[in-house]
């Protein structure tokens, strides 16, 4: 048996094994199993199939513990002992007898990455399987996972757009409380589905960050554009510049952001972005663009 047989017959165990498993305790072990072979694979060479494959029962693993310890009472102050007056004197009793992570053979790390993963949508966690999304990419977008469906645009940067299209007819990645202050014509949400309805006039996108969406989303654009059925549309997106998507949009102007932008949520709460944004621009008002988002950052407006 090759080295490459003997880490697939392994994971198809911890697969099984996987899929039985009642307890912290048990999912840990698959889950120290997935990532050894994961990193014996790539050490080795052994090819594509064993390395996703470790990767998919660890991505797994990893989810199947942080939906464990998130229904697991939580250990307040540790397997602690503190001193109670009696009559008799001082005597150590226990504070807390849930165990700790310690307990669990589990370390602070990994707990919060698994809860993270837990807290995924099922489509990113799939993603990130396939290997169409990396594991710290998603759990960084998680924070800012649907965009503009819960992350909402700052006023400034919807006063910008408006001056330089003269309005937004379609805002196709949105939501109700978003509308409060963007204001489209027409608007589509999460449970609505811009992706399937046909875009026209003048789009303001702020899409969803996470893959596959924010790719879906800017193909979609891109199609309608160069259709002729959108005439102008600006795009908000994180500074992705390694991927595809950047890329594509890359060749229309854009601005870059000098620091970063400070989004608000449905509370009213202002909300920290966790990396720079770019804005780009489709259309035929250039000037207009750059003169009204230079005071965001630089602003390019193409590269050859």
């Amino acid at each position: 048996m090759t080295n490459k047989d003997s880490v697939l017959a392994k994971l198809d165990i911890a697969r099984f094994a996987l899929s039985e498993a009642k307890t912290i305790q048990e999912t840990k072990k698959i889950l120290d199993v997935a990532t050894a072979s994961e990193i014996l694979a790539k050490r080795q060479q052994l090819g594509e199939e064993a390395i996703r494959y470790a990767t998919s029962i660890k991505v797994e693993a990893l989810a199947q513990l942080g939906r464990m310890l998130k229904e697991t009472t939580k250990n307040k102050g540790g397997n602690l002992k503190t001193l109670k007056q009696y009559p008799t004197g001082n005597i150590q009793e226990p504070v807390d007898n849930v165990p700790t992570l310690a307990d669990m053979g589990l370390d602070k790390r990994t707990s919060k990455l698994a809860q993270d993963i837990a807290n995924l949508p099922d489509k990113q966690i799939e993603a990130v399987k396939d290997g169409l999304l990396s594991l710290s990419r998603a759990v960084s977008n998680n924070h800012v996972s649907d965009g503009s469906f819960d992350w909402y645009t700052p006023i400034k940067c919807i006063n910008s757009a408006r001056e330089v299209m003269g309005s937004i007819d379609i805002d196709p990645a949105s939501s109700d409380t978003a509308q409060k202050k963007i204001k489209a014509n027409k608007y589509y949400t999460r449970e609505t589905n811009g992706l399937d309805k046909k875009w026209t006039g003048n789009v303001w996108l702020n899409p969803p960050y996470s893959m596959p969406e924010i790719k879906l989303f800017i193909d979609k654009l891109l199609v309608e554009y160069e259709s002729g059925n959108v005439k102008q549309a600006i795009v908000l997106t994180n500074n992705s510049t390694d991927t595809q998507w950047f890329h594509s949009l890359s060749k229309f102007p854009f601005c870059l952001t000098k620091g970063r932008l400070s989004f608000w949520n449905s509370e009213g709460e202002t909300l920290a972005a966790r990396q720079g944004q770019s804005l780009f621009y489709l259309g035929n008002n250039v000037d207009k663009f750059v003169d009204n988002f230079k005071q965001f950052g630089v602003v390019v407006r193409r590269i050859d």
